[in-house]
Order: C-alpha cells, then sequence, then structure tokens
C-alpha cells in the first residue's frame, strides 16, 4: 500500500510467515485515537459483525494450510479416478483375449493411457505445494497449466488415433466375434469414464483447477470412444460391418469438440483470463470498504487453482499514512472476503485530488509512455 506521499505498495503475502506476524502486529492492530479521516466505529463494529458472520483467517499457516487442502483433494480425485479407469482397462482386457476384438482392444489401450494422464497432474499438484522461492517467487502453481497442455496434447492425440482407426475400418472391414461380451465390455468403459469426467469436472472447477477439468473432458472423450465400440457392436449384431467405423467418424467428430472446450479452458488460462463476475464481484466489494472513493485499476490471475489480485484504490488526500494504511488493509480483507479463491492481494492506494491537483504519478509518466 502506498500513502499519499510515497508510492510503494502495501502487500499482504499470506504465504510468508514474517509477514503475517507483521501483519498482525503492524496491520490489524492500529488505534485511531478518533481520528476524523479513518474508519467510523460504527464501520469497523459492522466489519466485526460481517467477520463473525463469515469468518475468515488471514493467518499464513491457515492459508498454506487451504492450498494444501484444495491439493490434497485433486490428489485424492486423481487416485480414485486412477482407480476406477484401471480397473475398467483390466476388466476390458479380458474380453478382449476372450473375442479378439481390435476395436476394443484399442478402447483398452485408450482407457490404460487416459488413466495414465494422471500422472503428470499429480506432479503438478505436489509441485504446487512447494513454497515460493527468490527464483519463483509467485510460487509453482503454474504447474497445472504445463499440465493442462499435456492433456490438450492427449486429447488431440486421442481424435487423431480414433479417426485412423475409424478411416482403416472403412477401407478393411473386420468381423467382431463374443458380440454380448464385447459390448459389456464396452459399455463398462464408458460408464466408467463417465463417472471419472464427471467426478474431475466437478472437482476441477470446485477447486479452480483448469487442468484437472481438461482431464475430466479427456476422460469423457474415451468415454465417447468406448460407446463408439458399443454401437458398432451392435451394428454388426444387425448384419451390417460398416455401422463400426461410421459412427467411430462420428465419435471423433464429438472429440473435436470435448478438443476445442479443452483447449480454450488451458488458453485462457495461460493468458490470465478470470470470469469477468469476479472483478465485478471485487469491484463491488471494493466500492463498500470505509474510506475507498473510487476503484482504480483492478487486475486479477490465476496461478493454479489460486487466484491473487492486483488493485488501485483512491482515498481521501488529507489521510495520514496511519489511516490510509488501514483503508488498504480493510479493503484487502473485503477482497478475500468476496472473490472465492482469492488468497493473496496487493493493494496500492492513491490520493484524490480534491485538495491538490498534482498529479501523484507524474514521475512515472515517461516510463508509462514508452510501455
Amino acid at each position: 500500500m502506498s500513502d499519499q506521499n510515497t508510492h510503494e505498495p502495501h502487500r499482504h503475502d499470506h504465504g510468508d510467515h514474517r509477514h503475517a506476524e507483521r501483519e498482525h502486529q503492524h496491520g490489524h492492530d492500529h488505534s485511531h485515537d478518533g481520528h476524523g479521516h479513518g474508519p467510523s466505529r460504527w464501520s469497523q463494529f459492522r466489519h466485526q459483525v460481517a467477520h463473525l458472520a463469515k469468518p475468515h483467517s488471514h493467518e499464513a499457516a491457515d492459508k498454506v494450510d487451504s492450498a494444501m487442502e484444495t491439493s490434497a483433494e485433486g490428489m485424492r480425485t486423481l487416485w480414485i479416478s486412477l482407480g476406477i479407469l484401471g480397473l475398467t482397462a483390466v476388466m476390458q482386457a479380458v474380453v478382449v483375449v476372450l473375442s479378439g476384438s481390435v476395436a476394443l482392444l484399442g478402447d483398452t489401450i485408450h482407457n490404460a493411457s487416459d488413466a495414465l494422464t494422471a500422472l503428470p497432474l499429480g506432479v503438478a499438484f505436489v509441485l504446487g505445494r512447494r513454497a515460493a522461492t527468490r527464483r519463483f517467487t509467485y510460487g509453482f502453481g503454474r504447474a497445472e497449466d504445463l499440465a493442462g497442455i499435456f492433456i490438450v496434447l492427449t486429447i488431440a492425440a486421442s481424435s487423431a488415433l480414433a479417426a485412423w482407426t475409424a478411416i482403416d475400418r472403412l477401407l478393411n472391414t473386420r468381423e467382431i466375434s463374443y458380440l454380448p461380451a464385447v459390448a459389456a465390455a464396452a459399455l463398462i468403459g464408458f460408464i466408467g469414464n463417465e463417472w471419472v469426467a464427471r467426478y474431475r469436472i466437478t472437482t476441477g472447477k470446485r477447486i479452480g483447477s483448469a487442468a484437472l477439468v481438461a482431464d475430466g473432458l479427456h476422460a469423457r472423450t474415451d468415454g465417447f470412444t468406448s460407446l463408439a465400440v458399443l454401437l458398432g457392436a451392435g451394428g454388426a449384431a444387425l448384419g451390417w460391418p460398416l455401422a463400426d467405423p461410421i459412427v467411430g467418424l462420428l465419435i471423433t467428430i464429438a472429440i473435436l469438440a470435448v478438443l476445442r472446450g479443452a483447449v480454450r479452458e488451458v488458453v485462457r488460462r495461460l493468458m490470465d483470463a478470470v470470469d469477468p463476475a469476479l472483478i465485478d464481484t471485487a469491484e463491488t466489494a471494493l466500492r463498500d470498504v470505509a474510506g475507498v472513493e473510487e476503484v482504480g485499476e483492478l487486475r486479477m490471475r490465476w496461478i493454479g487453482h489460486q487466484l491473487r489480485a492486483e488493485v488501485a484504490i483512491v482515498v481521501a488526500g488529507d489521510l495520514s499514512i496511519r489511516d490510509a494504511h488501514q483503508v488498504a488493509v480493510d479493503a484487502e480483507h473485503a477482497l478475500l472476503h468476496a472473490v472465492p479463491r482469492l488468497t493473496a492481494a496487493l493493494v496500492h492506494a492513491d490520493p484524490d485530488t480534491d485538495h491538490d491537483d498534482t498529479d501523484p504519478h507524474s514521475a512515472l509518466a515517461h516510463h508509462h509512455a514508452h510501455a
């Protein structure tokens, strides 16, 4: 936070224990001695009541625990889905040995590879728990985005494999034996993949992990592939061997649609895109803070499955440093309450120009002009 005399931003880094101690010694224990420009007693009382209704901890340890909790939930989702898909692949492999179905063999390999995509995402969750360093000052949450790229590439490879297999079967029709067993195995593959897809997507949205959502979409594409085997077996049972490759081509189109959604999600995350509704929520919360006259530039970005924010607020130009600092603390506090998954906010306070028309950032103007 900067007051009206300086431009050094005020920051509460909730991943740093030393800062947490400094915050409680310097930020939250300020007494204003009835200063006329500071937050009123009524606004402070109202804030405390709101805090009791919706408690929110600022302890660094609690922030770390929260981050580890979401990472642990992601890891639990990965392990459970890995077990489900592994069991599905084993059951399908047994039918492959009995029936000799090449289509089901491809689906079995597909499901096994999907289970293995959990490994790079699991590594990303583990890396995300590491504390920030002097080189990686924002931590290692971006590892999730890298895992998301890998998953998108895997989905693209899946669509290519499905298309190649379908075209090959159009050119070289093959008979399928043990059709009931093949159909049952395909149905098991579809149910297993769809269950895993729903589980991963639900957890990914809840903890804010775009990579886990993409992995869930990948599982859904594998479910489509299993469905193609099922429908193809049904067509073969009716005496139409071309049903298998034709359905395979249709499923390829469906996989491409899923791929488009996964690419959009991952690319948006890499480009630091956030839901505009989060910005609206943050601006509304800031305007309700006593002492905030105007909300200036507001930025947010995802780092893994956690949000960080940077914001400039305008305060009265004649506030003391102590009072301006307290407004910044209250502004950060309001953001942490209002914005889900937000773990840190950097708040910069600018003085208004009612009493002085001088631009508080005039010394920086030539830097901005060349930016």
